[in-house]
């Protein structure tokens, strides 16, 4: 799905510069792209992060890969061939919201090492940080807040990550959280501290 089919296009550019956006949001625009498995609170986390940068004044935006799946990405399912489609449709609007200075959280399974890392290489250096929420699936199971891991252990659920499908946990990533150890406070810190640190936010 990544061919190009349209012809006679041309990239328009902007007089306005991403350092230009930078410089009126006093941040800087980034991916922060939380990863794991189902359960793992990918998704609680990105909101409460969300909710601690806006109180200190920073402009950001969370794509939920349910939210997604409602919209942009209706025509998708779980194959692998629709997840690489999945992420790469979202690394290409992450993308966009980056240059536009926005700090963009995205909360997606992306069980697959591959997909993330070109999505890592949509954006410039420094600017994709990957965050490992790491829990284990134990763990996840017990949760298990929308009651599928029930389903997939039935076989009422094809293709399920961590059960009936991989998930290949990143390599490298910039953050790795412990939801299953850590209070939710704390692993907000841990990615609030990145930020600070890499000159991410003021």
């Amino acid at each position: 799905m990544t061919e190009q089919k349209a012809t006679n296009i041309t990239w328009h550019h902007s007089t306005i510069t991403s350092q230009d956006r930078e410089e009126l949001l006093k941040q800087k625009g980034c991916v922060i792209w939380f990863t794991g498995l189902s359960g793992s609170g990918k998704s609680t986390l990105a909101l409460e992060v969300e909710s601690a940068l806006h109180q200190n004044g920073h402009l950001t935006y969370v794509l939920d890969g349910d939210n997604i799946r409602h919209g942009l990405n209706k025509n998708l399912g779980f194959s692998p061939a629709d997840r690489e489609e999945n992420i790469r449709r979202i690394g290409e609007v992450a993308k966009l919201f980056a240059d536009a200075g926005v700090i963009t959280m995205t909360a997606f399974i992306s069980p697959y090492r591959g997909d993330r890392d070109k999505a890592r290489d949509l954006l410039g250096e420094g600017r994709f940080i990957e965050v490992f929420v790491d829990c284990a699936l134990d763990v996840c199971e017990e949760r298990d807040p929308k009651g599928l891991y029930k389903l997939a252990r039935a076989g009422e659920i094809k293709e399920f990550t961590g059960i009936s499908a991989p998930y290949e946990a990143p390599a490298n990533p910039e953050v790795v959280v412990n939801t299953g150890e850590q209070t939710l406070e704390e692993s907000t810190q841990e990615v609030i501290a990145f930020l600070e640190q890499n000159g991410l936010i003021r």
